[in-house]
């Protein structure tokens, strides 16, 4: 049985297509302004409530369109919407080049969310069907973490060569230009995927059958309880780490500048700052993706949904611990504590795909990872402005402990624990 297993994942790793899907992520994540967003967006003088406000603005935007997405993939084909979530990614780094006033980059935010909305969810259940074609389905965490550390090697690379551009042209504008290249290469890439992918289950749309799919395909899920505690987990888990992961930009920058910490002497504070932030970023997705791709090992020893429980106590821990270290300025233990954090957030992906991937009808695939994504960014539309406002008008440690309170509450209520603890009562 092991020998055969062995096999399969050997075969799985040399199959020409799982290796374009990792492809797919590797140059997706190349997002070369990701570890400065932050920093960009408060250089143009806008409040953390005001970032809060323009992520809830791509949140809102992915919100609306996450469900229909999914319907639309069904009518018109997966590949087909995956080139059209380029297409608007692309116009969201253009408005972001341009920047400047707060309406362009409401803009800019749409675009984005759009180009979220139409992509999460698709290249699962692309993957998905492919290794149930192949009967490779019981591989699905194996493969989605090989995907998704490619994923975070894609992230790492970016985070290190963000550096070269930043020194080099000395304008953090021009990191949204620089994104273009790789997302035109993905959108080739797509364009490559085999025809069948973009099977469509109606040849003609009705807008009335696109809302009774849409109303149907939520109220089957929402009457599966399970399915709805592993949705309310994994959604909040990812739009707290969503809205708050970026905040070492904003932490480092104080305790940077507002320090005497230099790294040779022809380099300035900001330029410490960069490479600091980088090497952050760089750092923690190769630990990302080593954790994405072996995370499956755990799968064989704790079951998918009690580590999903586990992810969400440490998570809270870790904010909790944060709020104490950024108020004494350890930026050593502030930068492991959010090693954790990235760690947990992308390593959590693969065990939240086998969890779910057990528990959903195969015909409901597409709208319940689409759901997912909704529910996060429901969750963030909320959040984020919330939690700057909080920042601002107390503190960044403060904002810490409301959400450690927050996520641990908040797994009590949806812990697998509750379920057996029911079932031998």
């Amino acid at each position: 049985m092991q020998e055969e297993a062995a096999l399969i994942k050997k075969r799985i790793k040399k199959d020409a297509l799982i290796r374009k899907f990792c492809f797919y992520g590797l140059f997706k994540n190349l997002k070369f302004f990701e570890p400065f967003l932050i920093i960009y967006l408060l250089s143009m003088d806008l409040s953390l409530f005001s970032i809060g406000i323009l992520y809830s603005i791509r949140e809102i935007t992915n919100y609306i369109f996450e469900v229909p997405s999914g319907l639309f993939a069904d009518h018109y084909g997966k590949k087909t919407e995956l080139l059209i979530c380029f297409v608007m990614y692309i116009l969201s780094f253009v408005f972001f080049f341009i920047g400047g006033e707060f309406y362009i980059l409401c803009i800019a935010f749409i675009f984005f969310g759009l180009g979220e909305a139409f992509r999460s969810g698709t290249h699962k259940a692309i993957i998905m069907s492919y290794l149930e074609e192949k009967q490779w389905f019981s591989y699905k965490s194996f493969v989605y973490g090989r995907t998704r550390s490619f994923s975070m090697i894609g992230s790492s690379v970016s985070s290190f060569v963000s550096v070269v551009f930043i020194l080099g042209f000395n304008n953090l504008r021009l990191l949204f230009l620089f994104c273009i290249v790789p997302y035109v290469i993905d959108f080739i890439l797509i364009a490559t995927y085999p025809k069948r992918f973009n099977e469509k289950q109606k040849s003609i749309f009705s807008f009335k059958d696109f809302l009774t799919a849409s109303a149907a395909s939520i109220k089957s899920i929402a009457g599966k309880k399970e399915v709805v505690k592993v949705l309310l987990s994994s959604s909040l888990f990812d739009a707290v780490t969503k809205s708050t992961k970026d905040y070492i930009q904003p932490i480092l920058q104080a305790i940077i500048l507002a320090s005497s910490v230099t790294l040779i002497g022809k380099l300035s504070k900001d330029d410490v700052l960069v490479i600091y932030l980088a090497a952050i970023y760089g750092v923690v997705y190769l630990l990302s993706a080593a954790a994405s791709r072996h995370v499956y090992r755990l799968d064989k020893i704790i079951p998918a949904r009690r580590l999903m429980d586990i992810y969400l106590d440490v998570l809270a821990a870790a904010f909790l611990l944060l709020a104490l270290f950024v108020r004494i300025d350890a930026v050593y233990v502030i930068i492991v504590l959010y090693f954790i954090v990235f760690i947990l957030r992308d390593s959590r992906k693969p065990v939240f795909v086998d969890a779910i991937g057990d528990l959903m009808d195969k015909k409901e695939r597409v709208t319940t990872l689409s759901i997912d994504s909704q529910l996060k960014a429901l969750f963030v539309t909320v959040l984020a402005p919330l939690l700057g406002f909080i920042a601002d008008r107390f503190s960044i440690p403060v904002m810490f402990i409301v959400i450690g309170v927050l996520a641990f509450v908040v797994n009590r209520i949806v812990s697998s624990r509750r379920k057996s603890e029911a079932n031998t009562t």
